[in-house]
């Protein structure tokens, strides 16, 4: 199966690419390296011992997309391109609105020029809003999202669906709603590197374990929670990749639209992380208590039941190799990619 991955030289993206690979499946990556490396898919390259091919375009330029997909014609484009922080969110709706849904659309348009018919999408639990009660289940009604970020997720799988809809029977559609992806591969080659200040805990706590940065601020101790922070669901992101690798070869097989947690049902909080980490790299990660974070919901986790019995995937890596593979990533690497 030959796949195109937008987004790929990204964190998951890079990731996805190495399972895909392993799996025998043949990777194109389009990538504009706006938070992202290709120094990325050399390393992909390099733990694989296969080759990518990569180009670089921006996923929602139109004339740039059809030129690249009329050139590889993938039988399954995984769609990772997008803004993805939180909190950068709330203080730039606009660019977030305008990027991750441009992209979608884009795609579909020259899919549907193409006769391309198979999508897998990178969506988000933060559809599910505040409404609902974890552990989230995918028959949930999706909710009133807390940031843009999560609109931006919510708009582009209806979007999808409507698209699907429409197409009688064509397209095939598989909604991917992570959880919270960390950790690294396991060789210590690629992990997160994000450009400027992190807006995620776990690259946060990394930087801070390796010297770049002094402290981590932990925002809000007084959740209704054991320990007073927020608990999420923390995926281990090779899990999280193999199960694109699942999710991509059942879109090939499959019409119709699709939704599917990825998550390992296991919440932990905010203290829960930065202790496992400190273990992970032999001292104490260093943290200071500050207000509550705009976008922030209590709590966030999964039933991932279907994923199992559907797509025959399920989480198996847990606190200790996420935290042991995403020190690894980080001490072998201080300074991400850029060094």
């Amino acid at each position: 199966m030959k796949t195109l991955l937008t987004g790929g030289a990204g964190y998951i993206g890079s990731h996805t690419a190495v399972a895909m690979l392993e799996a025998g499946h043949e990777v194109a990556v389009v990538d504009n390296y706006y938070n992202s490396s290709p120094e990325a898919i050399r390393r992909v390259e390099q733990i694989t011992g296969k080759s990518v091919t990569l180009y670089e375009a921006d996923a929602a330029d139109k004339e740039k997309m059809r030129e690249i997909l009329k050139a590889e014609m993938p039988d399954c484009i995984i769609h990772f391109a997008g803004l993805k922080a939180v909190g950068e969110s709330v203080a730039k709706p606009t660019e977030y609105y305008r990027n991750n849904i441009d992209t979608t659309l884009t795609l579909l348009e020259v899919m549907k020029e193409l006769g391309l018919t198979n999508f897998v999408f990178s969506s988000s639990a933060t559809v599910y809003g505040e409404d609902n009660v974890p552990p989230f289940l995918e028959t949930m009604p999706k909710g009133a999202c807390t940031n843009p970020y999560g609109w931006t997720k919510w708009m582009q799988e209806q979007i999808l669906r409507d698209a699907e809809f429409a197409s009688n029977d064509t397209l095939s559609v598989v909604l991917l709603r992570y959880f919270n992806p960390v950790g690294a591969h396991e060789s210590g080659m690629i992990g997160e590197d994000p450009q400027g200040i992190p807006n995620n805990l776990m690259p946060y706590i990394s930087q801070v374990a390796v010297g770049r940065r002094d402290h981590l601020t932990v925002f809000g101790d007084d959740y209704d929670t054991p320990d007073g922070t927020c608990r999420r669901d923390y995926i281990h992101v090779m899990d999280l990749a193999e199960g694109h690798v699942r999710a991509a070869e059942y879109a090939v097989s499959h019409k119709g639209t699709e939704v599917f947690n990825l998550g390992t049902g296991n919440p932990y909080s905010v203290l829960d992380m930065v202790n496992a980490f400190s273990k992970a790299c032999g001292h104490q990660v260093k943290y200071e208590i500050g207000p509550r974070r705009a976008g922030d919901v209590q709590d966030s986790w999964a039933n991932a039941d279907k994923a199992k019995a559907v797509l025959h995937w399920e989480a198996k890596r847990g606190i200790d190799e996420i935290c042991r593979d995403a020190w690894k990533w980080q001490s072998n690497n201080p300074q991400g990619y850029g060094e």
